[in-house]
């Protein structure tokens, strides 16, 4: 069921709600992601008002919609929240976590490819707009919601910067432009002339997140790598290979625009540097 099929009273809400989220400036990607996860819980409840639906409905919900059918707990933590932050801001009703019950997170490292697989992933990349998306994802760490929010105006050219506005946790930050990237765009921009949004779908506004992800699924067929994961996967890459050349996990941290060192320190996992100094004890027999 989509928002215009939905009661009156419903659509009239997740629209407050979606203004709300507007003007406290949540991300984009955030935004449509709790809209589309309110919209699926309000229609689970089609013939019950808001007002009506109880902390009891959505345990039920929980678990008979989402466990039972076998969502990803990914997908849960993203309902609760969108439920628990429409329920408190828009009714004033706050959701106690011993009420509803969040998942266990389970502990995965993220999947990447190599400087080698990254190179013949991107020379595999005959347009040169997707071949520009994808290296600039790369070479910046960007997530793919920033390279879509990217306007002509935030790479600053003269000093090498991009610039990164209204990100993830409401958060801008700078990250280094390469020289090798900086020529690719300037090439991109002489055929397609950009106006607004550095990458614009064919119908202007902005790119397709899908599209992207599309791109990335094709170039890694295209040239043979079978490692699993979307787009975000250059991302970790990036993240990793910096780490692998000796970079500190602070300014890692500070490039990928994350909150907590906790997060970034992920990627001293699935870093080799360290693992490849170690001598197994084979080896002495």
């Amino acid at each position: 069921m989509n928002r215009d099929e939905l009661p009156l009273k419903k659509k009239q809400a997740i629209n407050e709600y979606y203004r709300w989220m507007r003007q406290r400036r949540y991300a984009d990607q955030t935004i449509k992601t709790y809209v589309s996860m309110l919209i699926v819980f309000f229609s689970h409840y089609h013939e019950k008002a808001i007002d009506k639906i109880s902390m009891k409905d959505i345990e039920d919900f929980n678990y008979y919609f989402i466990i039972q059918k076998g969502f990803s707990a990914s997908y849960q933590n993203q309902m609760i929240n969108a439920i628990k932050l429409f329920y408190l801001k828009m009714l004033g009703v706050k959701m106690e976590l011993k009420e509803l019950e969040r998942p266990r997170k389970g502990s995965y490292l993220p999947q990447l490819i190599s400087k080698e697989e990254v190179s013949r992933l991107l020379g595999a990349v005959k347009n040169i707009k997707h071949r520009a998306i994808l290296s600039l994802i790369y070479s910046a760490g960007l997530r793919r919601s920033e390279l879509i929010n990217l306007k002509v105006s935030d790479i600053d050219s003269k000093r090498m910067l991009i610039n990164i506005k209204n990100s993830k946790g409401a958060k801008d930050r700078v990250v280094g432009l390469s020289k090798k990237v900086l020529t690719l765009l300037r090439e991109y921009y002489q055929l397609y002339k950009p106006k607004h949004y550095l990458f614009a779908g064919q119908k202007g506004g902005q790119y397709s997140g899908t599209s992207i992800n599309l791109i990335f699924q094709g170039a890694k067929k295209n040239v043979g790598i079978n490692t699993p994961g979307g787009v975000h996967m250059l991302r970790h890459s990036f993240a990793t290979h910096l780490h692998e050349s000796g970079y500190d996990i602070r300014i890692i941290q500070e490039l990928l625009g994350h909150r907590s060192s906790k997060t970034t320190e992920i990627y001293t996992h699935i870093s080799t540097k360290s693992i490849r100094k170690v001598i197994s004890p084979f080896d002495d027999i």
